[in-house]
C-alpha cells in the first residue's frame, strides 16, 4: 500500500527544504561533548535568561580549592 501524506505540498516543499539545509550528521566522544556543542549553538530566549540571572543571584561564589589557595592562585 503506498502511505498518503498528511502534508500540503507548501509544508512538504518546506520539509524537504530544511532537511537539505541541516548539516551533516555530527559523532560525539561522549555525552559532555554533545551538551558543549548544543549550548554553543542554542540561543537563550531573553526571558529565560533573565529569570535565570535573577534566579542564581543568591548563590555563594564557588569555594577556591585548597591548592589554588596554596599555590597563590587569584581568588575568582
Amino acid at each position: 500500500m503506498k502511505q498518503q501524506s498528511k502534508l500540503s505540498p507548501e509544508q512538504q516543499q518546506r520539509a524537504s527544504e530544511q532537511q537539505a539545509q541541516s548539516p551533516a550528521a555530527r559523532e560525539f566522544a561522549s555525552a559532555e561533548e554533545l551538551l558543549r556543542y548544543d549550548a554553543d549553538h542554542t540561543a537563550v530566549p531573553p526571558e529565560i535568561a533573565q529569570r535565570l540571572q535573577i534566579s542564581s543571584a543568591g548563590l555563594a561564589a564557588p569555594k577556591v580549592p585548597w591548592w589554588k589557595r596554596w599555590l597563590g592562585g587569584t581568588r575568582s
